[in-house]
């Protein structure tokens, strides 16, 4: 098997690795003879420099049989040669599951509790808050940023006030536990660039002042009004954003929403709800409504 055989070959690099070590020290310190050092004819550096004039200091040696002594007994204690299992009978797994144990008891019997506390208390306990922030870090940060604030204009800001799907902690925990998916159609077969440009520039103008007349308000009315609204404050359900709040994940300038209007947009949030437990989410759930 090949777990054999790298175990077996673990064993014979380390007895070659330590057989090797114990030989250099004895042919230093007891053979008798220093070594590079031939009388006759020495080799000098420098006028007066002799290879083996000198032997090393001692403290080299001791230094040298402790680490022999050192691994001699680590091989005993641990798994460390080949496949034996050492007199511990330590290993990852074995750690893992007395980790397990302790968070077991620590957590197992208020699961359920923590799973159904109001989340003004469990925002007011430390302990709890910081549990839910490894959850975070552990499960959502690679995608939103250590500190929830999104990253790489594609996972949006989970530190703003602008959540397509609502910011309540209802909302919040269903986007956890199901998942979403939001669809930005494109445009490009029915719009040219020209008009593409206008509806940017009325998008961005949302976020400032409702313009009373502006060029690309006739394709507003005509493509965006079904999911973004008349005023454009959009609409929760569909995942349509709110373009009054000037907040976008893809980016925010004339350019880059011209190009979401023409091609379009796909994101998914991935669904949670089989990953983590009761507690988890609600964990998580108070972790991101905390508005300290």
């Amino acid at each position: 098997m090949p777990i054999d055989f790298w175990t077996g070959w673990v064993a014979v690099l380390t007895i070659a690795s330590l057989v090797g070590l114990a030989w250099v020290s004895y042919g230093v310190y007891f053979s008798g003879k220093k070594a590079g050092f031939d009388e006759e004819s020495p080799t000098i550096w420098d006028e007066n420099l002799r290879e083996g004039a000198h032997p090393p200091p001692m403290w080299w040696f001791w230094t040298m049989l402790a680490s022999l002594v050192f691994t001699l007994i680590y091989l005993i204690l641990y798994p460390s040669f080949g496949s034996l299992s050492g007199t511990f009978q330590w290993s990852q797994g074995g750690e893992l599951d007395e980790r397990l144990v302790a968070h077991e008891s620590t957590f197992g019997t208020r699961r359920t509790e923590i799973a159904q506390m109001d989340l003004a208390a469990i925002q007011e306990d430390e302990l709890l808050m910081r549990a839910a922030k490894r959850v975070f870090d552990r499960q959502c940060a690679a995608c939103h940023g250590l500190e929830a604030k999104g990253q790489a204009d594609t996972f949006p800001n989970l530190r703003d006030d602008l959540w397509q799907w609502g910011n309540s902690a209802e909302a919040i925990e269903k986007s956890i536990r199901d998942g979403r998916q939001g669809i930005m159609v494109g445009w490009s077969s029915v719009l040219n660039r020209a008009e593409a440009s206008y509806l940017a520039q009325y998008t961005v103008a949302l976020a400032e002042a409702p313009p009373g007349s502006h060029p690309g308000k006739a394709k507003y009315d005509e493509l965006c009004v079904a999911c973004h609204g008349s005023d454009g404050t959009g609409m929760e359900a569909l995942g349509a954003p709110d373009l009054t709040k000037g907040i976008y994940t893809y980016g925010g300038n004339t350019l880059t929403i011209k190009e979401t209007i023409l091609y379009g947009r796909e994101g998914v949030m991935p669904a949670f709800g089989d990953v983590l437990d009761d507690m988890q989410i609600r964990l998580l759930v108070a972790w991101l409504t905390d508005g300290s």
